[in-house]
């Protein structure tokens, strides 16, 4: 049983939109990422993805809504719902999703980030 310091893990990288395994439970992945910029539309076809801020603000762009997300704030997006993360300035991001799921969901882009990256 280690603990995880969430400052710390955030200090070893400084990537953006590339989500980096912290931590397994089950076959469920807490995955920290740094996000700026606009990402793409995508969804995930057989799991729920939550985004949990841990600094910063996030928005999620739905068909017919944004969601803003400030530190301190969660949001589960249903599987099959396509949405579009974005921010304006730098925010640190806590991702829950099953083990082997890609960051651009079921389709392939320059966003597309190597997986199961542990740091």
């Amino acid at each position: 049983m280690n603990k995880v310091n969430l400052s710390e893990k955030f200090a070893l990288f400084h990537q953006q939109w590339k989500p980096k395994v912290i931590a397994q439970m089950n076959d469920y992945q807490f995955k920290v990422v740094k996000l700026q910029g606009e990402f793409i539309w995508h969804q995930h076809d057989h799991t729920d993805e939550t985004f949990i801020v841990i600094s910063g603000q996030l928005n999620i762009a739905f068909e017919d809504e944004t969601v803003v997300l400030n530190a301190g704030e969660m949001l589960v997006v249903p599987k099959g719902i396509q949405h579009k993360p974005f921010a304006e300035q730098e925010c640190q991001v806590m991702i829950i999703e099953p083990k082997g799921i890609l960051n651009t969901g079921e389709s392939r882009s320059e966003r597309t980030a190597e997986n199961d990256v542990w740091i």
